[in-house]
């Protein structure tokens, strides 16, 4: 695999580190720049269908084709356009249980990737005149510029307690004189989990975010390879501003980013799909492992967590209805405070002791596995509405990872303290990697 120091790509922590002309930033909204605006929705009827024999009647907007994807909820109030462009949404219809979607509008500089991810969009109204000073369209709008349908008009709370109380479950949704056509995809239909979803949303090559970024006194920053297993832009902001990113595909092997980039540290990101997958996530899984066996100072989110703790022998399964939304309260048990975090996962690591909390009724898990990590672990964060686990720390190694998303883009920031968490572990490790250097040098 080339490597390619600041080859295209972006630089999103370039006004922090003050690295100058930093590459362009693509960003999902960018078609809407030269858009003249789409016909507004035709309000043409729509069916909902779900696999447990549930219908519901709305109105269509956005592409107005058939969406298919697996049913999930978020509980946001705002921040829907950057969960609309949250790589972690793959495969998925995204709900959004607040009543009112895309008030605001869509803006420049907000999206989390250049797609919008769900396969479907199902709201209770869709505003179709945003009012915002900076908005450049509607939700409307940027649906239609990535061909992605929704549906409005649909009782979302009840939609959002049957998928509560029976789980997520596989729909279909389109106009209502395709409903034979839909009933057909909805029998054959699979789960979006069974495909290589990881694969589908890396990048494609190792790239150089930000060549010779400098702390505030004009040190050169640690060098960081951040594996992407569908990473939101806002978590490499956060990087840029504390290291020198090498933003880097899933598949890569830590042979090839040592041997190519010699970093300091290694970050795995959050994604979609199940973590145990036979596919990118497993490649990134063994990169992780390795790297913790290495010594090198390692951390993960989301699904860089999941990682982690099949890594550690403990097996990942399906949440019956999953963590999305900016208001999941975790516990730190070495500190006892509670921080209210944003989330957006589906699956979960079975705690050692208590095993599977609040799984999906499909029963789908992990096989066992193994502790590859070569150290011991323990459980530092939980979930306090379910006790699910939500934060690993490796023994006598520089690592440790997360379920949550610190860098909350949208949601509360009272976790984004855990990247100053993981600059310090770096520093420590480099200070003491170099006492050793100095320490082999003088008794030579």
């Amino acid at each position: 695999m080339s490597a390619t120091e600041g080859d295209g790509g972006f630089c999103p922590g370039a006004g922090i580190t003050g690295v100058e002309d930093p590459p362009t930033f693509p960003d999902a909204a960018d078609p809407l720049f030269n858009y003249s605006g789409s016909e507004q929705p035709s309000g043409s009827r729509g069916l909902l269908l779900l696999a447990d024999g549930t219908r519901f009647e709305g109105s269509l907007f956005g592409s107005e084709e058939i969406a298919e994807g697996e049913l999930v909820f978020t509980t946001g109030m705002c921040g829907y356009q950057e969960s609309l462009t949250d790589p972690s949404f793959s495969g998925q219809v995204l709900t959004f249980t607040y009543p009112l979607l895309g008030n605001y509008g869509i803006h420049p500089g907000v999206s989390e990737s250049s797609s919008v991810h769900p396969r479907g969009v199902v709201c209770r109204q869709h505003m179709t005149f945003p009012d915002h000073r900076n908005s450049i369209g509607s939700v409307h709008d940027l649906l239609v510029a990535h061909n992605v349908p929704g549906i409005e008009g649909i009782d979302t709370r009840a939609l959002t307690r049957r998928v509560r109380e029976h789980g997520t479950v596989l729909c279909v949704f389109g106009p209502a004189e395709r409903v034979e056509e839909m009933e057909n995809i909805l029998e054959e239909m699979t789960p979006p989990d069974s495909d290589d979803l990881v694969a589908k949303v890396t990048c494609d090559k190792p790239r150089l975010l930000n060549p010779g970024a400098l702390d505030a006194s004009g040190k050169s920053l640690p060098r960081l390879a951040a594996i992407d297993c569908g990473v939101k832009y806002n978590i490499l902001r956060e990087l840029c501003s504390r290291f020198e990113v090498v933003w880097c595909p899933a598949t890569i092997t830590l042979e090839e980013i040592i041997r190519d980039w010699s970093p300091d540290a290694l970050f795995a990101s959050n994604g979609p799909g199940d973590p145990a997958h036979n596919g990118a996530a497993t490649d990134a899984r063994k990169t992780l492992a390795e790297a913790v066996r290495f010594g090198m100072p390692v951390m993960g989110i989301c699904l860089g967590h999941q990682l982690m703790g099949l890594a550690a022998g403990l097996r990942t399964y399906k949440l019956r209805y999953g963590h999305r939304g900016s208001n999941q309260p975790v516990m730190d048990l070495e500190t006892g405070r509670v921080h209210i975090t944003s989330q957006n996962h589906g699956f979960a690591v079975e705690d050692p002791v208590q095993g599977m909390l609040a799984p999906h009724p499909s029963g789908v898990c992990s096989e066992p596995t193994e502790n590859i990590l070569g150290s011991e672990f323990r459980v530092r964060h939980v979930n306090s509405n379910d006790g699910t686990v939500e934060g690993l720390d490796v023994l006598d190694k520089p690592a440790f990872t997360i379920q949550f998303h610190p860098e909350a883009s949208p949601g509360p920031h009272d976790a984004s303290p855990l990247f100053d968490r993981f600059q310090n572990i770096v520093s420590d490790y480099l200070v003491r990697v170099e006492g050793q250097i100095l320490s082999k040098d003088g008794g030579s």
